[in-house]
């Protein structure tokens, strides 16, 4: 199964890249994305497109500007998620044949980048709006919209999101961290893997 499970690798390095995907993708994650702040980024993301797009849908975080879409698209990348409602990031992803998903937080932010095209709506932080903020936007937003928990979510609390309408989930800290031991970093997706098809198998 295709989970909705998006791993953001912040501060992965070049060397790590490939290990940790071969990782992740064992374990059952085939999102993956490494935020454009992290070391050498754009050539981590090009060793990991060349090594398992056919098993894994590879893309960048903390896409803020136009020619970074250009970039990521000479690349191979195939998705692109944003902290932020950039309509002019979102048009471009599109145009480059990318997967959008930029960061929302309020009503007005969300509907911005469904009308500019986006993908999935990646709310974050997801720990501030709360369930009760998000079921409130839910409602109001189109049923087929699908919308990411980012920012304090994970297996405790997947089941109460689930619950309030969330498509799936973005995890950071929880799958990886710099200095994470691979043995670690595959521990934490198993758990992850498997605490998300328990809700949602």
């Amino acid at each position: 199964m295709s989970r909705n499970l998006i791993a953001i690798l912040r501060g992965l390095t070049l060397a790590e890249a490939l290990p940790v995907t071969d990782a992740l993708i064992e374990a059952g994650i085939t999102r993956i994305e490494v935020p454009l702040n992290s070391p050498q980024p754009f050539d981590s993301i090009a060793a990991m497109v060349d090594h398992a797009s056919d098993r894994a849908l590879i893309g960048a975080g903390t896409v803020l500007d136009t020619q970074s879409v250009a970039r990521l698209k000479e690349i191979g990348a195939q998705m692109v998620v944003s902290p932020d409602c950039n309509p002019g990031v979102i048009a471009a992803t599109k145009a480059a044949g990318l997967l959008s998903y930029p960061g929302v937080f309020t009503p007005t932010e969300a509907f911005a980048a469904l009308r500019a095209g986006a993908d999935g709506l990646k709310f974050f932080p997801a720990f501030k709006l709360g369930l009760d903020g998000f079921q409130a936007l839910k409602a109001v937003l189109p049923a087929q919209a699908a919308t990411y928990a980012v920012g304090g979510v994970g297996p405790a609390n997947f089941a109460e999101w689930k619950s309030a309408g969330i498509s799936g989930f973005g995890i950071g800290t929880g799958l990886f961290k710099p200095g994470m031991t691979l043995a670690e970093i595959a521990a934490n997706a198993e758990t992850m893997v498997r605490a998300y098809d328990e809700v949602f198998a």
